[in-house]
């Protein structure tokens, strides 16, 4: 028990890697500006939903995998994975007033919203639309496929993620 509690304090946790789902909308941050980004890396910033913000700052941690979807494109789609590099940590964009992302009821004494870093892994030979990814029966019960379902950052089964990973490298 105390060793349990020592792990959840310091962070650290024996189980494997979980997957996650991030949307992003290409004409703001596309898959291919990550490309771009020093070391294919980023802070993962501007989520304002709590739940997708706790699940950042809870449950997301280093070498977590993840898909990255293009919402608001024509088709959205998935496009590529990224992991986890860095931990939850201020969104330092929220008490920014330059930003867009800014929110005057969050502070550096105080911050209300967190982020990820994370790296790009792979781009996928072709994006995966929704339709598309609708087709495949191991992805029916996928939470972004589900209606109404608008979370930014979402939980990937294994089994959903090797999926949408093998479709993504056919040509």
């Amino acid at each position: 028990m105390a060793q349990a509690n020592q792990r959840k304090k310091t962070g650290l946790r024996m189980q494997t890697a979980k997957h996650w789902l991030m949307k992003t909308e290409p004409d703001v941050f596309s898959i291919d500006d990550l490309a771009r980004s020093p070391k294919h890396t980023t802070s993962w910033i501007g989520v304002r939903n709590y739940q997708a913000r706790n699940f950042m700052r809870d449950d997301m941690r280093l070498g977590d995998k993840v898909l990255i979807y293009h919402s608001n494109a024509k088709p959205s789609c998935v496009v590529g994975t990224a992991v986890v590099v860095k931990a939850s940590h201020p969104d330092h964009s929220s008490w920014d007033p330059k930003s867009p992302y800014f929110d005057p009821k969050s502070s550096p004494e105080n911050p209300r919203w967190q982020m990820v870093d994370v790296q790009l892994e792979t781009v996928f030979n072709r994006p995966l639309s929704l339709p598309e990814l609708r087709e495949e029966t191991v992805l029916e019960n996928m939470l972004l496929l589900k209606k109404g379902m608008r979370l930014s950052v979402q939980p990937v089964t294994k089994q959903e993620f090797s999926k949408i990973v093998q479709m993504g490298k056919r040509g």
